[in-house]
């Protein structure tokens, strides 16, 4: 018997959490945030609690799991996004069972759980890509893959744990970048390797499957970027670039931009430094190493006077690409920072708007501010990091999995991945599951 507890995100896009039972054993797979609510909530009080949260809908609702909380025997995170590890300082402790991450992922778990000033009684360990390790169940040891993956940022990784009935893959998020600007190719070795030893089930991102396209590299994103900063013909103008600040290999792009330009790249904003300092504490980032970062607001504002007295000087990385409240960029447009936004000046988002409703209303928002001082606005100099559905087709073509639980968000997202699989031969609902938050399938 295997059961499949589709915990969170599976009726809205985030608040990642999939639990897989045996009949001794369960193991936890990313623990997240619900964002929306979360920068809601910072709104109104920056004190964060268990019960706080799940009032909020915040956290996942893991009482669904609670009589087989005793099973638990390993927590495992895919990646440093806060929809997928920004849950376990509220929630791990709650299980007798330690926690996996790659060395990144768990520099940011560390400082969130900094941030809200907590401390897990879990042990940690930190497991580098490309990884196959074992953790103890009640009466055997399981054999799990930490196999690398590409996606929007470092050391992100498709799990693996292997049952007696199969091996079940969590593949909660990824993109096939054969040509990444940072960090290794997708191991398409051990994927196919894992195929032929019988793929019991794949829970599998299908946030973009109803988009017909592969996901372009990085590496275009990175052509998009060297496009508007080097080719602009108001160089002395101010230069501002947002992006996600968890994208370590866009702000190596940005970086070394910024040195081509002969500006000195400052950074602003709390994200900003949290996973800058993570991506240089596990020595993936040398890029970073000369590059100013300021979070508290006495040090924005002075860097931000200085930038004010010379703007060709500087090239300003910032926070507010989604236009969150109380962000570095969404402050300036509200004139609630030392620095007057000009008609001269360039701004860039080298992201896109994360499809919610609320993220949408705040870049509105946003938009319709800056743009009151007219300044040129550059948009959508980025690409995914999610797969569409080409890059979904190739790994369901890899891996040939008998059972398929399409996740990342509600029916509107996953209904379109269950399409595609009907498509390739599969059965919906004997082989291919539509599931909700709280579910439980049984393979």
């Amino acid at each position: 018997m295997v059961k499949i507890h589709t915990v969170g995100g599976f009726s809205e896009v985030g608040k990642n959490m999939v639990v897989v039972e045996l009949e001794d054993d369960a193991f936890i797979f990313d623990e997240g945030f619900f964002l929306p609510a979360i920068i809601s909530m910072e709104e109104r009080d920056k004190v964060m609690t268990e019960k706080k949260l799940k009032s909020i809908s915040a956290i996942p609702e893991d009482s669904v799991i609670e009589n087989i909380r005793h099973k638990v025997r390993a927590q495992f995170v895919s990646h440093a996004h806060l929809d997928h590890v920004g849950a376990i300082p509220f929630l791990s402790d709650r299980y007798n069972a330690p926690i996996y991450g790659t060395p990144f992922t768990i520099q940011v778990l560390n400082s969130l759980l900094l941030d809200n000033n907590l401390s897990l009684n879990n042990k940690v360990f930190e497991i580098k890509p490309n990884t196959t390790f074992y953790v103890n169940g009640k009466n055997q040891k399981y054999q799990v893959d930490f196999i690398n993956i590409t996606h929007s940022t470092a050391q992100c990784l498709m799990i693996a744990i292997h049952t007696p009935k199969g091996v079940v893959v969590y593949a909660n998020d990824f993109k096939l970048d054969d040509t990444p600007v940072l960090g290794l190719k997708p191991n398409y070795k051990r994927l196919r390797e894992l195929a032929k030893e019988g793929i019991l089930a794949l829970v599998v991102d299908s946030l973009y499957s109803s988009s017909e396209r592969k996901t372009p590299s990085e590496k275009v994103a990175r052509v998009l970027l060297e496009e508007v900063l080097m080719t602009i013909q108001n160089r002395n103008a101010g230069m501002i670039v947002t992006t996600f600040s968890s994208h370590i290999a866009r702000l190596k792009s940005i970086v070394e931009f910024g040195a081509k330009l002969n500006r000195e790249v400052v950074f602003l904003g709390r994200s900003l430094d949290k996973y800058s300092n993570a991506a240089k504490n596990v020595g993936i980032a040398p890029f970073l190493n000369n590059v100013k970062i300021s979070k508290y607001r006495r040090h924005v504002e002075k860097t931000l006077q200085d930038v004010e007295k010379n703007r060709k000087k500087y090239l300003i990385v910032c926070t507010g690409h989604q236009g969150e409240p109380g962000s570095i960029l969404e402050r300036i447009s509200r004139h609630q920072l030392p620095f007057k936004i000009t008609s001269d000046d360039n701004i860039v988002f080298s992201s896109s708007v994360i499809p919610t409703e609320v993220n949408k209303l705040q870049f509105a928002k946003l938009e319709a501010n800056l743009k009151k001082s007219k300044p040129r606005i550059f948009r959508d100099a980025h690409v995914s990091g999610h797969g569409g559905r080409e890059d979904l087709r190739d790994i369901m073509s890899i891996l040939h999995p008998q059972h398929v639980i399409p996740s990342h968000g509600g029916l509107d997202k996953t209904r379109p991945m269950a399409d595609l699989v009907k498509e390739l031969g599969y059965n919906l609902g004997k082989q291919c599951h539509l599931m909700g938050d709280g579910k439980v399938l049984e393979l």
